[in-house]
């Protein structure tokens, strides 16, 4: 049986750990990766907010049911997506178990964070552990500046992860995320200072935070 190249079992074993890593981290909880663009892209809420408190309370109205979940109250500082549903959030939920992707916030009125998260039947919102969820100051400059507009110019474009070479482009409004492949994390420079944009003639190519980009340009670098 042929042995395989050295370089591609060390870049297989790198990548089998880190999936080893966020199981460890997130328990049973398990989250496909995702660019913070893709992330935001397939949420239905988007808003900068603080936490004021929280409390446990049931899952659901079912007595025979001993889910549990946490109740954030947050005070809403601004929206870049959702108005369509909902004008001013003021409770996010969350599973209680880490093994159900719930998510720990600092529940002190001081640190803001950057919430996306989905919009149940009943208006509840729901977020969790693979949704796009940061501390604010954490995000660069050009991130905040793609929350107005920048990363929804590209929701109709596809990001894939390359994990190892090879890795190519197979379709022309795709773009590629190499941020693993060349730092070995997933939110390095590329997450944090470039957007996947589509062009006016239906390609995606990288864009690099400055400017809002003109309907047709070019690309400043690719990464």
């Amino acid at each position: 049986m042929p042995l395989m190249n050295p370089v591609h079992s060390t870049l297989l074993s790198s990548v089998l750990l880190f999936t080893l890593r966020i199981q460890e981290l997130a328990d049973a909880c398990s989250c496909a990766p995702a660019h913070p663009q893709q992330l935001i892209c397939d949420s239905a809420l988007v808003i900068r907010a603080k936490i004021s408190s929280e409390k446990v309370v049931p899952a659901s109205d079912d007595p025979l049911d001993t889910h549990k979940m946490i109740q954030y109250e947050i005070k809403q500082i601004k929206m870049f997506k959702g108005f369509e549903k909902v004008n001013d959030v003021q409770y996010v939920y969350t599973p209680f178990d880490s093994s159900l992707c719930g998510v720990k916030l600092d529940a002190n009125n001081k640190k803001q964070y950057l919430l996306t998260g989905q919009i149940l039947n009943d208006g509840k919102v729901l977020i969790h552990l693979c949704n796009y969820i940061e501390p604010w100051d954490d995000l660069s400059l050009s991130q905040k500046k793609s929350l107005n507009q920048r990363y929804q110019m590209g929701c109709g474009c596809k990001i894939t992860t390359c994990y190892m070479v090879p890795c190519s482009i197979t379709t022309p409004n795709e773009c590629l995320w190499t941020d693993w492949l060349i730092e070995r994390k997933l939110y390095g420079h590329q997450a944090k200072h470039y957007a996947c944009i589509k062009r006016s003639d239906g390609t995606c190519s990288w864009y690099r935070g400055g400017p809002p980009p003109e309907k047709v340009f070019t690309d400043i670098s690719e990464p």
